[in-house]
C-alpha cells in the first residue's frame, strides 16, 4: 500500500478517535479541591485561569519514567498550549514530592496533587485503588461557572501526544526496546 494512502486512512481514523473521545453531552464535573505542589489549597475552577477551556494531564508521579516522559515532552509546547487554554498536570503524589520531583524536571508548567482526594478516580484514570492510568483530560467553564469535561484519553506508547515514539519508529529497527529513563 502506498505510504500516502496509509497517512490519509490514519489520518480519517485518527479524526474518528478525536471525536469518540469527545463526551457527548459532556460531563458535568464537580469544582475539585486539589493541592498546589507547595501544598496550598486549589479548586479545579482556578486551573483554567482567564480561559474557557483547560487540559489537564493525568500524571501518574515520580513513580513512572513513562509519564516523566511524555510531561518533560510538554517543556516546550506549554506556552503554546497555555496560550489558547489553562494547562496543568495532575500527580497522585503528596505536594511536597510533586514539587520536588517537577523542580528536578524543570516542568514550568502549573502541577497539582490529588492526593488524599477520589478526584483521580472520579476521572476515570484510577480503575483500581492506588493503581493510576496516565491521560489526558480536556474541561470547558460554562459562564455560569459549571465545569465540564468534553474529552478524555489514556497515553501509551504510539500515542498522539509524545513525539519520541514516531520517530523511533522511523529508524530501521524501531524503538528496538527503547525504554525511557530518568537520565541517559
Amino acid at each position: 500500500m502506498n505510504p500516502d494512502a496509509i497517512r490519509a486512512e490514519i489520518d480519517s481514523l485518527k479524526a474518528a478517535l478525536y471525536a469518540a473521545s469527545r463526551f457527548d453531552p459532556p460531563q458535568a464535573v464537580a469544582d475539585a479541591l486539589l493541592s498546589r505542589d507547595h501544598g496550598s489549597p486549589v479548586r479545579l475552577s482556578a486551573l483554567f485561569g482567564e480561559k474557557p477551556d483547560l487540559i489537564l494531564i493525568h500524571n501518574m508521579g515520580r513513580a513512572c519514567p513513562y509519564c516523566t516522559l511524555w510531561a518533560d515532552g510538554f517543556i516546550g509546547l506549554w506556552p503554546h498550549l497555555a496560550s489558547r487554554a489553562g494547562f496543568a498536570l495532575c500527580s497522585p503524589d503528596e505536594p511536597m514530592v510533586l514539587r520536588d520531583f517537577a523542580r528536578s524536571r524543570k516542568w514550568p508548567f502549573p502541577c497539582v496533587s490529588a492526593a488524599g482526594t477520589t478526584f483521580i478516580h472520579d476521572m476515570g484514570f484510577e480503575p483500581a485503588p492506588g493503581k493510576p492510568m496516565p491521560g489526558v483530560s480536556t474541561f470547558r467553564r460554562r459562564p455560569d461557572g459549571a465545569i465540564e469535561r468534553i474529552a478524555s484519553t489514556l497515553f501509551g506508547p504510539m500515542d498522539d501526544f509524545c513525539a519520541v515514539w514516531p520517530m523511533f519508529q522511523m529508524l530501521a529497527d524501531g524503538p528496538n526496546g527503547w525504554s525511557p529513563r530518568y537520565s541517559y
